[in-house]
């Protein structure tokens, strides 16, 4: 290119020419000779500055590519492990209005079950989802969609809300609502029935975990009766339900921004 525009140039100054003892015309050939050189110089440097921003473009748009990817991969994830926790909460709901029946209705009390229902209110689902640090590092400034840099902005403060409300079930249930299980001599009882109806397997790593173990039935005489009728538990039952349907009332908010934001990576990741 630079030597196209320089023959340009020495075509013009031949066309141009003027006689030896014309010191006039020589001054005007090297001036125009010095200004085309400039301008030479000046071409190459802009061509240069856009051949060095389109390289960098190009590997931003490719580190940009490898970053939707990750956190596509990233909120898949998320999104599994929140929808489990969710399903565990319904399951502590359904339990919890099991139980606060029995409490109403005495009549209608099912002795074998009563274990089974208890069990799902004890369990303490806490959502772990995997964080990148894309804002932290700077590397979020790699993406071009200005409605997702706003979503993954507003991610762990809105993630905040729902993991701040287990922390305080957690913190009730240890407290609280298992002295009185263990009170009453429940508690072998219910780990038991956690492995029996593997309960606990909602918790392994891998999905669809079977762990066989059995810690055998207490052999002291247990007051289902008296433990049903007493109001602590009726009201630890009622916390029970109350965070549960808080909780996933916070998840479901959660998990919707989940699908957003997978939304728009997949939608940029078919548009490269």
């Amino acid at each position: 290119m630079i030597k196209f525009f320089r023959k340009i140039r020495y075509n013009l100054m031949s066309e141009n020419k003027t006689s030896p003892n014309d010191s006039g015309g020589r001054a005007g050939k090297y001036f125009k000779y010095a200004i085309g050189e400039i301008i030479l110089v000046v071409i190459g440097i802009l061509i240069a500055l856009q051949i060095n921003n389109w390289n960098e473009n190009r590997k931003d748009r490719l580190e940009e590519q490898e970053l939707l990817a990750q956190l596509q991969s990233e909120f898949l994830s998320n999104l599994d492990q929140l929808d489990q926790k969710i399903a565990l909460r319904n399951n502590m709901l359904k339990a919890s209005a099991k139980l606060l029946n029995y409490i109403d209705y005495p009549e209608s009390l099912e002795t074998d079950s009563i274990l089974n229902h208890v069990g799902y209110t004890v369990i303490a689902p806490t959502f772990d989802p995997i964080v990148n640090d894309i804002i932290s590092s700077g590397r979020i400034q790699l993406l071009e969609n200005s409605q997702l840099k706003e979503k993954l902005s507003r991610w762990t403060s809105e993630l905040v809300q729902v993991t701040e409300e287990e922390q305080v079930w957690l913190n009730y249930r240890s407290n609280y609502y298992t002295p009185l299980l263990i009170e009453y001599g429940l508690y072998r009882n219910l780990i038991n029935r956690y492995w029996k109806s593997n309960i606990i397997g909602a918790f392994h790593l891998d999905k669809g975990t079977q762990t066989e173990f059995d810690l055998g039935p207490s052999k002291k005489e247990i007051n289902i009766t008296e433990f049903i009728n007493d109001s602590r538990f009726e009201n630890h039952i009622a916390q029970c339900a109350s965070f549960a349907k808080l909780t996933n009332s916070q998840a479901l908010s959660l998990r919707q921004r989940i699908v957003e934001i997978l939304n728009i990576i997949e939608q940029e990741l078919n548009n490269n």
